[in-house]
């Protein structure tokens, strides 16, 4: 139960909602992520619609490596289970566990992002597929640029979170916002899983 204490610990067993503040955040964040999710489904169906458009261009068949794009994933993927295990920890009332699980998972968030700017840098560069090259070319870049975007925005949260409470250890206050930034990166992650099917792994086989 979110009301259980442990008098061990001197926290609840799930501190992350046991206030009315942070079930309000947990709720507040689901309603942000619907927002989200619609934001995303929007930029999907327009890259369906425009991944045909190549112009004189290369298409996703010519341009795609997957196995790069495949160790990218498993970074982020990776990246989503270290959450996970800050999380459990955080539970437990185990503070330099979370905090060591959670800069983990900033250090595999930002390698990610390193792969993806080299991939777009070999786009440009080696491919010469500019931004208004063509319509698929725009809308592979606004589908992955924005998701690379919110991978900014979740790194640069949990790395606020994480120098505001390097001392003070696990709290009513803040056990709710590492939670919630948690999720977030869960989120970023099950959105990459549907780009890395829809345009990576239908790029390649067409």
């Amino acid at each position: 139960m979110a009301g259980h204490v442990d008098t061990s610990k001197g926290l609840p067993s799930h501190p992350e909602r046991a206030t009315l503040e942070g079930k309000n955040k947990f709720l507040g964040f689901w309603f942000f992520l619907g927002g989200e999710t619609i934001l995303f489904a929007t930029f999907f169906g327009t890259y369906l619609g425009l991944r045909n458009g190549v112009a004189d261009g290369p298409g996703a068949a010519d341009i795609i490596s997957l196995p790069l794009v495949f160790i990218m994933t498993m970074f982020l993927l990776t990246s989503s289970l270290t959450s996970v295990l800050a999380m459990f920890a955080m539970k437990k009332n185990k503070f330099k566990t979370m905090m060591a699980w959670m800069w983990v998972t900033v250090l595999l968030g930002l390698a990610f992002l390193g792969f993806e700017i080299y991939e777009f840098y070999e786009y440009v560069t080696h491919y010469g597929l500019g931004y208004s090259e063509s319509a698929f070319a725009s809308a592979f870049y606004s589908l992955v640029g924005l998701h690379g975007a919110h991978v900014v925005f979740g790194l640069s949260w949990i790395i606020v979170l994480l120098i505001r409470y390097s001392r003070s250890g696990i709290t009513l206050t803040n056990a709710p916002k590492f939670y919630v930034a948690s999720l977030y990166w869960h989120f970023i992650d099950v959105v990459w899983v549907f780009i890395f099917t829809v345009v990576y792994l239908m790029g390649v086989g067409g």
